[in-house]
């Protein structure tokens, strides 16, 4: 079992390479897919290609009835993430996806993980700041996107309880078979769209796979080896700081002033749920 330490290293890691997400999805390379299901096939193909690396990294597979649920919470993650991407700004995205902490918190009490106090505070502030979106967004043309963005959130919750539950097997077997589910679910929908990527297009979409895919989701299941669920979607809220900074460096996307705020919203969470830690107790709720 990895370190409290190594475990928080690796979910910082994975937080880091995730938020990559919206350098690629936002390139002008799939500008000529069809905004409609231009999230699905990136989903489709982000697997597919993730799976390239995962597969020779697979020891011991062990089919077990918990990988269903898995799968299918992470193709749905996929999807909607990646459509709510295509239909909004990439940091409304990111940040309703941060919904996950309430569904981390809310199922994982319900099957029975313990919950500290201190996981309460970023779990607010998350809150906080996706509300702030919601007010300002709902009412306008990306509904769709917003709507997509917290259905994201709630298969991310399930995704991270799920993999926290089966910490013991093999973590390249279960990130690999995430993306199975992904790639078989997806197909339907990617093979109805009639689009096929060009030679440029695999390329970039190989990158999205393996670089922002495969590797954090390795890291990440080692995180959740030696740390909890709640502890682990905390740390990962520095996805949705860090990825709007990469999107408006390469491609000059510039986030609303809500946006801003709720990320500030997310960065007091973090700090106090660090400072608590560190000056205060370890109290359930």
């Amino acid at each position: 079992m990895p370190s409290k330490l190594a475990g928080r290293l690796s979910a910082l890691g994975a937080a880091i390479m995730w938020s990559s997400s919206g350098f690629f999805v936002k390139s002008p390379v799939f500008l000529d897919w069809p905004s409609e299901s231009r999230g699905v096939l990136l989903a489709f193909w982000r697997a597919a290609f993730a799976l390239v690396l995962l597969l020779p990294l697979v020891r011991t597979p062990r089919w077990r009835p918990g990988l269903v649920p898995l799968m299918v919470s992470f193709a749905a993650m996929s999807g909607t993430f990646l459509t709510s991407m295509t239909l909004t700004t990439a940091a409304n995205a990111i940040w309703l996806q941060m919904t996950a902490p309430f569904w981390v918190l809310v199922f994982g009490v319900l099957l029975g993980e313990r919950v500290l106090r201190r996981d309460l505070l970023p779990l607010v502030a998350a809150l906080a700041g996706v509300g702030l979106i919601v007010c300002y967004e709902a009412g306008g043309k990306d509904i769709v996107g917003v709507v997509m963005g917290l259905l994201a959130g709630l298969a991310y919750g399930w995704v991270v309880l799920l993999l926290r539950r089966m910490k013991n097997e093999n973590q390249a077997w279960l990130v690999a078979v995430c993306h199975v589910g992904a790639v078989l679910l997806l197909a339907p929908w990617a093979v109805a769209s009639g689009v096929g990527p060009s030679w440029f297009q695999l390329l970039v979409l190989a990158g999205f796979g393996m670089l922002q895919m495969a590797v954090p989701y390795l890291l990440m299941a080692r995180a959740l080896r030696s740390i909890s669920s709640h502890e682990a979607v905390a740390i990962g809220l520095l996805e949705p700081v860090l990825q709007p900074v990469w999107v408006y460096l390469a491609w000059g996307e510039q986030p609303a002033w809500w946006t801003i705020i709720g990320a500030g919203f997310i960065l007091c969470g973090l700090a106090a749920r660090y400072l608590i830690a560190l000056f205060g107790s370890n109290t359930t709720a």
